[in-house]
């Protein structure tokens, strides 16, 4: 016990030295010229802005997450993968990839780093502590991954939720004179408080056709940062539409009735499903207690019965 005590402590400690030193280490002469040198052959005082508007957390992060970038590289397709679900989950920032590297580096080392010291604090047995150790290891490997599923699912419901209450607005400004453009506009300035979410997409896809980019891929770029089906059905109407020249009031109009029709649809379906997840906590918590409260007085009786017996 002893000998495991003293390997968890050498461990932790080279472990937390480790990520000291790859996390404050100064960076060398070398490496300090190069970055001054590209500083100041870049055109105008973007890369200046630049450097100065990045979090500092995207430069620790990114020190972080370079033993894991060294020992398991990530591939090109993985790269865009993770760069796109990302971006689905509302995180745009180019120091996100690296962030999520890191988090995953730190809920890898760090989960069975301190179960490891809290089953030598117990006294526990190796097999046991092995099998705590593995079972934090694969729980540090799935939390990121569910964490990050969990928010993309989050997303797209609001979006989903708040695309009719869009679509109407947008009717309503088409229908009054306002061009696409100016609609999107107008959609994301008045429904910035209530959903924020579908307003950023709008806004963001308006200031894309404003820097010179063609509507058509605009539009495009919106489904596919969203990733919501009912968005890239909008999309695909409105590139469609302002193709053939057809009324594009007419078609929104149709679309969002359609839309409140499957929101509606969504809700009724959501409500017979509540039926059923009502069973389990019903079936675990509800009906045992009604057990003991109406079963619980007869059976006293008849231990007291039969003990008089």
């Amino acid at each position: 016990m002893l000998i495991i005590t003293i390997s968890i402590f050498v461990f932790v400690t080279l472990g937390v030295m480790a990520v000291y030193w790859l996390m404050f280490r100064p960076p060398s002469a070398a490496t300090e010229r190069l970055r001054r040198m590209g500083d100041a052959e870049g055109a105008g005082p973007a890369p200046s802005v630049a450097l100065v508007e990045e979090p500092a957390a995207g430069g620790l992060a990114e020190r972080v997450a370079a033993p894991l970038q060294r020992l398991v590289p990530p591939s090109a397709a993985e790269a865009r993968k993770l760069q796109k679900q990302l971006m689905q989950a509302g995180y745009r920032s180019s120091t996100a990839p690296v962030t999520y590297r890191a988090v995953q580096l730190v809920s890898l080392v760090g989960f069975p780093a301190a179960v490891a010291t809290g089953c030598a604090l117990l006294g526990r047995p190796l097999d046991s502590a092995l099998l705590w150790i593995v079972g934090s290891f694969l729980f540090g490997f799935m939390l990121p991954r569910y964490i990050l599923k969990r928010l993309i699912s989050g997303r797209h419901l609001r979006l989903r939720w708040g695309l009719a209450d869009a679509l109407d607005l947008m009717v309503v400004s088409i229908e009054a004179g306002l061009g696409l453009n100016a609609a999107l506009v107008r959609v994301g300035e008045e429904l910035r408080a209530v959903h924020p979410d579908i307003s950023e997409e709008f806004e963001i896809t308006n200031l894309e056709i404003r820097v010179g980019r063609e509507r058509d891929e605009a539009l495009r770029n919106l489904a596919e940062r969203t990733g919501v089906d009912d968005l890239r059905s909008l999309v695909a109407m409105l590139i469609q539409a302002d193709r053939f020249g057809t009324s594009i009031a007419k078609a929104v109009r149709v679309y969002a009735d359609s839309l409140r029709t499957k929101r509606r649809q969504r809700a009724e379906q959501a409500a017979q499903k509540a039926a059923v997840k009502l069973l389990l906590p019903l079936a675990c918590f509800l009906f045992p207690t009604l057990f003991i409260a109406i079963l619980g007085p007869a059976a006293l009786n008849l231990i007291d019965t039969f003990g008089k017996m």
